[in-house]
């Protein structure tokens, strides 16, 4: 009989089955968790009390109803408060900011920042010559027009609301019998207002107050003709729910002149911006 034949048979090994990509969805939402998670950690570390607060309201009640609220615009954050300390951090971050500035050795005399009972207590302080304005007029000069650029583009961060004030010193203005220090004090703190409200500045309504108090608060009470006494006051005002009260303007102890009538009216508009004389 003729021998069988020999059947050999070989079995390859082979993969499993397609498994899909499902793992690769789960991975990708790790990661994303792991960054979130690592994003709030970083944010937490450099927070500040109000901003914590702000955080941990925020995703205890996201629709902004939660007793304890950082917003009281679902978590927008615009209520956080300033206090005092963080009146000071503000005050040092303006002032290097102003470090920036080529003609700062100049003006370093003429700018003086201030935490006071109000709020932060921002002073343009003119020379003689005229250091921010022109020479009896409400026109900015370049100088002025930097800072208040500056200041602007910094404060319009904050959650604040800000008021400006216009000071002259004693001596009357020389013009039109129409136009005195009362209206030379409200314009110069309306163009300041204008110039900081420009895009990339103050918001808006950010702007509560716009004063002009002329001779009436001079800041050297001893020579009312000091040319120190012309100056415009930008007030970063705490918040109306803050637990420290804030004084009306010039009774915190800082403001020459305290007591004295204030301008006719919190809003004053003129519209002579240009007339000079030397002050």
């Amino acid at each position: 009989m003729p021998t069988p034949p020999i059947i050999i048979i070989k079995k390859k090994g082979g993969h499993g089955g397609h498994h899909g990509g499902a793992w690769k969805v789960a991975y990708a939402d790790f990661v994303t968790a792991m960054m979130a998670l690592f994003i709030v950690l970083w944010l937490l570390s450099s927070a500040s009390k109000q901003e914590k607060a702000a955080i941990s309201g925020y995703f205890k009640d996201p629709s902004g109803t939660a007793s304890k609220l950082g917003t009281t615009l679902a978590g927008t954050g615009e209520n956080i408060q300033l206090s005092k300390q963080d009146m000071a951090q503000l005050k040092e971050k303006l002032q290097a900011s102003i470090q920036k500035m080529i003609d700062l050795d100049k003006l370093n005399k003429n700018i003086e920042m201030t935490v006071t009972a109000e709020g932060l207590r921002i002073e343009l302080i003119e020379s003689e010559k005229g250091t921010f304005f022109e020479s009896g007029s409400a026109a900015l000069n370049h100088n002025g027009q930097e800072l208040l650029t500056l200041l602007a583009a910094e404060l319009g961060k904050v959650p604040n609301h800000i008021s400006v004030e216009g000071h002259t010193d004693a001596k009357p203005y020389i013009g039109k019998s129409s136009y005195s220090n009362w209206e030379l004090s409200s314009d110069r703190a309306n163009a300041a207002r204008r110039l900081m409200q420009q895009p990339e500045g103050l918001r808006p309504d950010q702007v509560s107050q716009v004063r002009g108090f002329a001779d009436q608060r001079l800041r050297n009470l001893k020579d009312p003709l000091d040319p120190a006494n012309r100056r415009i006051s930008i007030i970063v005002q705490y918040m109306s729910s803050s637990n420290e009260a804030a004084e009306a303007p010039g009774e915190d102890g800082k403001e020459p002149g305290a007591g004295k009538p204030s301008a006719a009216g919190d809003k004053a508009e003129s519209g002579s911006a240009d007339k000079k004389a030397e002050k």
